[in-house]
């Protein structure tokens, strides 16, 4: 089984930018209304679709209005990642921080209002 979580928004050319140039991530397929990315090893997809398009059955149509969801990109240096999108200008909406549970994460914003947190998960400290 796979997941490819889909978001429904108008921004499709911003949300492009945004994912890959500031998180690097690759398009597998776009065209006028769709656009899916994958991540730089290609395990995971995200989808943009414009609303209202006449292609899809209404369940799909509504556009995503920027609230209630999150994303969390998991990677294998979370300060390398911090220090690139610092020195790129993305704004940093929760600075990078340890977790008692173990977590080091921080937190960006995509151009749709979807908060993204890019985490290392550590086991938590004795």
């Amino acid at each position: 089984m796979k997941l490819n979580a889909g978001i429904v928004t108008s921004k499709l050319v911003e949300s492009k930018a945004f994912y890959t140039t500031v998180l690097g991530m690759g398009v597998t397929f776009e065209n006028e209304f769709y656009l899916l990315l994958h991540t730089p090893g290609g395990e995971t997809a995200i989808s943009f679709l414009l609303p209202d398009h006449p292609s899809q059955q209404p369940l799909f149509r509504k556009p995503f209005t920027g609230q209630g969801m999150y994303l969390t990109i998991e990677v294998e240096d979370v300060d390398k990642m911090y220090n690139e999108l610092k020195k790129k200008g993305i704004p940093i909406k929760i600075d990078i921080r340890d977790e008692p549970w173990g977590d080091r994460h921080f937190a960006v914003q995509d151009p749709n209002g979807i908060g993204i947190d890019i985490v290392k998960y550590s086991p938590p400290a004795e």
